[in-house]
């Protein structure tokens, strides 16, 4: 049984062996911070989700954004883009947080509770919601 003859590797007989050149590592949060920082803004409507997401792409989103800066994983812009979503969506979630707690702390969504409460018929209630869209109206 003989071996095979292979061509010889470009001299490297005798050579001391290097080692594997060096790369620099995959960033799965700068993917996972750009993933959770578009569900963020698109789940801002869903004031839970858009915080929860929008939290979650920011971390994930500084965090893979200081390793790519120190040369320690690729995907940087990736990583900022995503932070940045995040932080959209959080925004954008605490306007609408703030709106909503505003429209039900004012006057006009007050007296339609109390006047749909004492409403026992349902043409009563009809008028509650008429005389409710008359005071946001005005």
């Amino acid at each position: 049984m003989s071996y095979p003859n292979y061509p010889p590797q470009n001299g490297d007989y005798g050579q001391p062996y290097q080692g594997a050149p060096m790369q620099q590592q995959k960033n799965g949060m700068a993917v996972a911070a750009l993933v959770l920082g578009i569900l963020a803004v698109l789940s801002s409507i869903i004031i839970i989700g858009g915080i929860l997401f929008g939290l979650l792409a920011l971390i994930f989103g500084i965090i893979a954004a200081l390793k790519a800066r120190g040369g320690r994983a690729e995907h940087g812009v990736m990583a900022v883009i995503g932070a940045v979503l995040g932080g959209l969506g959080l925004i954008a979630s605490g306007v609408l947080l703030a709106i909503g707690a505003s429209f039900i702390n004012s006057d006009e969504f007050k007296s339609f509770s109390d006047c749909i409460q004492h409403a026992k018929t349902q043409s009563e209630q009809d008028e509650c919601s008429k005389q409710f869209n008359r005071d946001l109206g005005n």
